[in-house]
């Protein structure tokens, strides 16, 4: 049974925006902290963001803070990641995942996480 669906990649040009969401099953949704990751070519995986549903507090990477955002839609047990004043930096696929990391100390802790969506592209060109 698949339980995180991500979409909502694509291609922007610097500075625009895009919004991905990640589907989970309810169980899933209702039970786990949901964490946004991201890798680009040849770089590591890296947290971009997490969320605990069930009480909304909400982690950011120091690189994203304050221009992306997490939010969620509970009858949906969807969460998503709006992205604004992209950059090409910032050009990975990203992943949603869900695990038990929502505290400050491992929220960014790939380890954490042991449900895993497929993965979307984002392409930001200069």
């Amino acid at each position: 049974q698949v339980q995180l669906v991500e979409s909502g990649g694509g291609s922007v040009q610097a500075g625009g925006s895009l919004r991905l969401s990640c589907v989970a099953s309810r169980d899933t949704y209702n039970n786990y902290c949901m964490g946004w990751f991201r890798q680009a070519p040849g770089k590591s995986r890296e947290a971009v963001a997490a969320r605990l549903t069930s009480g909304g507090v909400t982690y950011y990477a120091a690189s994203v803070k304050g221009r992306f955002n997490v939010s969620q839609d509970n009858a949906k047990t969807t969460v998503y990641l709006e992205m604004n004043s992209l950059q090409p930096e910032d050009t990975a696929m990203y992943f949603c995942a869900a695990g038990t990391g929502c505290n400050p100390r491992w929220w960014s802790s790939e380890m954490r996480y042991p449900i895993w969506g497929q993965g979307t592209q984002v392409t930001v060109s200069s």
